[in-house]
């Protein structure tokens, strides 16, 4: 065979293997953003409530499409021994019924979602009339060698017995006490710890915890490492991380960082005055710390890298009582108001409105005609998109019947998605599942909070 009957042999061969699909040039993709974590906490006591307020999984797995990580809470610790337990025995442990093996079994059918054990979160909370007078056994456990390897043993163990990916640290730390709001901003980073605390001393031997802390991820993270388990941990509301957080030593242990940055202000907190509780920039001509940026830019600035930070948003409001010296406006801060709001109707909780309940309250079909405690509130978002959205009630001239909320909603989780992106985070963290319109009640969508964050992650 010639030469030129030879290349027209290899040229026909070639042609016909394109055409096949079986050789060609390699395809070219286009470039890819970073994959962003989506953090979806389900609090399992949401399992045991009456009515509306009931998360049963049933009701939960339509999240899970859209959430890469899923945190169950909460595991505690017991007081004297300082082992690991469940806080609810009969509900997360029962052979064959209980939540930790259902959960964890949802894996194979969204191989996608990874499930972590969150230990804490405030929920680890002991009742009866000697509780108040009882130390911190969270702050005790670190310090106590013994009890710090007994813990890790035993988490390790339900982790591990269980079917968890890993395991989220929500480490229930002394929290900033209240303090009134001044106005000027002065300066942000001068004295950062006196900033978040003021003149208050939460914790005296806070530099001997900080280590102790550190060590105790160690511990965790040398325990999870030979099965390629995850750890994180949460940064509670209202816990002043430069007291507690080594986080040049502790981001090494860690996956990622879930900062709750919310929950500035509450009417526990916070009963003579309402303001915006998770505002995404500082609020002028007050507290510049009391913003999800404050809390991120510390991290950042202490070498945590932006890849492993994780936003926390919530999925619920703040409610106060306003009175008939509120004034008329609902413009934030307002004072003279009280720690006195009517309870939610599915979440039954004081203090507190799930997304749906707060809905039910902005004007809609059902209330166009409503009068006094049923009137609509009056909804006042926020087109700078930095602190968020509110609404009220004024009260009436008996002085009855005022309300003002600072919630979260579709819109403005949104938006802290769009902060995330524009400062290349690592991801959103949502509190919590259960507070989300899981069942469509407002617009027959459900979970619109979840949906709205995760467009935006990804859009």
């Amino acid at each position: 065979m010639n030469n030129l009957a030879l290349l027209a042999t290899l040229l026909a061969c070639l042609a016909s293997g394109v055409l096949a699909g079986k050789v060609g040039p390699p395809q070219q993709h286009l470039p890819q953003g970073p994959q962003r974590h989506m953090v979806c906490y389900y609090d399992s006591s949401s399992f045991v409530k009456e009515g509306l307020g009931k998360l049963v999984i049933d009701d939960l797995e339509p999240a899970l499409q859209f959430c890469d990580y899923l945190i169950y809470g909460y595991a505690g610790i017991e007081r004297d021994s300082h082992k690991a337990m469940s806080l609810n025995q009969q509900l997360d442990l029962d052979l064959g019924k209980g939540l930790y093996r259902t959960v964890t079994r949802l894996k194979r059918k969204y191989p996608n979602l990874r499930v972590l054990l969150s230990v804490g979160g405030d929920k680890d909370i002991e009742t009866g009339e000697d509780a108040k007078d009882l130390p911190n056994k969270y702050m005790e456990l670190l310090e106590n060698p013994t009890g710090r390897s007994r813990f890790v043993n035993t988490v390790y163990s339900l982790v591990k017995t269980y079917g968890f990916d890993g395991l989220d640290i929500a480490w229930q730390f002394p929290k900033n006490k209240p303090k009134k709001v001044h106005s000027g901003l002065g300066s942000f980073w001068k004295g950062f710890k006196k900033v978040f605390t003021g003149d208050a001393i939460v914790d005296e031997r806070s530099e001997e915890h900080k280590e102790q802390y550190t060590s105790l991820l160690r511990d965790i993270k040398n325990a999870l490492r030979p099965d390629n388990l995850l750890l994180s941990t949460t940064v509670l509301p209202n816990v002043n991380a430069s007291l507690f957080f080594d986080v040049p030593a502790v981001i090494n242990y860690l996956d990622f960082v879930n900062l709750a940055a919310f929950d500035f202000f509450t009417p526990q907190r916070n009963p003579e005055l309402a303001d915006y509780a998770a505002p995404i920039y500082a609020l002028s001509e007050r507290n510049p710390e009391f913003n999800v940026d404050a809390q991120v830019t510390y991290w950042l600035r202490n070498r945590c890298p932006a890849s492993k930070i994780n936003v926390g948003v919530a999925s619920y409001g703040r409610p106060w009582k306003l009175s008939d010296d509120s004034g008329e406006t609902g413009l934030p801060p307002v004072s003279h108001v009280k720690d006195e709001a009517p309870d939610g109707t599915n979440t039954q909780q004081h203090g507190i409105y799930s997304w749906p309940e707060v809905c039910a309250l902005l004007p809609n079909q059902n209330n166009a005609y409503s009068k006094g405690a049923n009137a609509p509130l009056t909804r006042v978002v926020d087109p700078a998109k930095r602190f968020g959205s509110y609404a009220y009630r004024a009260a009436d001239k008996s002085g009855d019947n005022g309300i003002w909320v600072s919630f979260e909603d579709p819109d403005t989780a949104a938006d802290k998605a769009g902060y995330v992106r524009s400062n290349n985070l690592g991801g959103v963290a949502l509190y919590d599942l259960s507070y989300d319109d899981f069942r469509g009640l407002c617009t027959n969508d459900k979970y619109p909070i979840l949906r709205a964050i995760k467009y935006r992650l990804a859009n």
